[in-house]
């Protein structure tokens, strides 16, 4: 039980990373009646524009995020992104503030060497074979030991930045480079993997909530330099691969632990699935659900994090998302096609609304629905490929 928005008995949400994720997550939160405040390093972020109110700031900077957060005194703090000082949240949760899902997860699912050694070394679940190395020499002798292909990626980055694969031995010093340039928080060091020669890979979405652990229907995704291009849903499985799946995701979601969605990335191979990756928070391949679930994957993380139960999870059809992204930087620009794009059927657009272009950055993205998700594919295809950046 609490008061309105901006009353002194409001709930307060803060958000530590505001974009396009964030932005939904916020309009969830508002429509229970949340007070929210949105955090990001850049002025006018799309969470912002939503927001009751907003603040910029070096989210790297432990005293700054922490003075913040004893200015406002929220009542959750919901990570958005990695690039953020966990260190400061882990003293403010002892402190007791309530970060979502828990201080611990977003520290382990911070870099990927955390996560990684959770999930394979704690946890014996099946992953690709992998390396760490701190240098440009280490990393000649981690693919040595892994074999070519294999992909390099850096601890720390999101959207796929600096992750790239290493055919021949001759790229070595090249995706050293590329990881450096795309990592986050400044870390010279690289996770270094086997290639896995994957039939495809998925996301299930997996809620911790008041009503126990509840799976969405998994979703598909192709990606492109680490980044997802479109996603779809429901992927086909066999309830084999279904069970093995959901076993792998309830283990890392409950050792991470607390209340909230989490993002279980996994690679359906011939031998089995593995897994890959977790984000404690909203998937982007899950910006599907806006258009296939009762409720969407932004409704589910705000009513598990508010405390709210959630009995069941409907796929009501089966739809495609497929993204809009720029091609270079620019400050000037405007989105067009929309009328296109909504021409057809079942067909949504969802524009961002962020401030600057940056090559690969996503502006938009289309959500189609149909009997099948082929042809849902098919048609979020068409209409993201109506849609256009005019640079000015």
């Amino acid at each position: 039980m609490y008061g309105s928005p901006l009353s002194p008995r409001a709930r307060k949400m803060m958000l530590l990373g505001s974009g396009e994720l964030g932005k939904e997550v916020v309009i969830e939160a508002q429509r229970l009646g949340v007070e929210t405040i949105a955090v990001d390093r850049y002025e006018n972020a799309p969470a912002m524009q939503v927001a009751h109110r907003h603040y910029v700031i070096d989210m790297l900077d432990a005293a700054a995020l922490r003075d913040l957060i004893l200015t406002e005194k929220p009542d959750l703090i919901v990570p958005e992104i990695e690039a953020i000082a966990t260190s400061a949240l882990v003293e403010l949760e002892k402190e007791g503030f309530r970060v979502v899902p828990t201080a611990r997860a977003a520290l382990l699912t911070m870099d990927r060497e955390g996560i990684r050694r959770l999930a394979a070394e704690s946890l014996a679940l099946p992953t690709a074979p992998y390396r760490f190395a701190d240098s440009l020499d280490e990393l000649r002798e981690a693919v040595a030991a892994l074999g070519t292909p294999c992909v390099i990626k850096p601890i720390m980055s999101s959207s796929g930045k600096g992750q790239s694969v290493c055919k021949t031995e001759a790229d070595i010093e090249a995706c050293w480079q590329y990881a450096m340039d795309g990592g986050r928080a400044k870390k010279q060091r690289v996770i270094v993997e086997g290639f896995v020669y994957f039939e495809s890979e998925i996301t299930l979405l997996t809620v911790r909530s008041a009503s126990g652990t509840t799976f969405c229907a998994p979703i598909g995704h192709v990606q492109k330099d680490g980044d997802y291009i479109e996603s779809w849903q429901p992927h086909e499985m066999t309830q084999e691969q279904i069970a093995q799946a959901e076993a792998i995701a309830k283990a890392v979601t409950d050792e991470l632990g607390g209340y909230g969605i989490y993002g279980v990335e996994l690679f359906l191979t011939r031998d089995g699935v593995l897994f890959s990756e977790v984000s404690p928070r909203p998937h982007d391949t899950g910006m599907v659900t806006m258009a296939t679930q009762d409720l969407s994957e932004f409704a589910l993380h705000a009513r598990a994090i508010l405390g709210y139960p959630i009995p069941n999870v409907r796929l009501l059809t089966p739809g495609a998302s497929h993204t809009l992204k720029a091609d270079r930087d620019s400050d000037s620009f405007r989105i067009g096609g929309l009328d296109e794009a909504l021409a057809l059927p079942s067909t949504q657009v969802r524009v961002f609304g962020k401030p600057v272009t940056k090559p690969g950055r996503r502006m938009a993205v289309a959500l189609s629905t149909a009997a099948s998700t082929e042809q849902a594919r098919a048609t979020a295809k068409q209409a993201a490929e109506s849609l256009r950046i005019v640079y000015e």
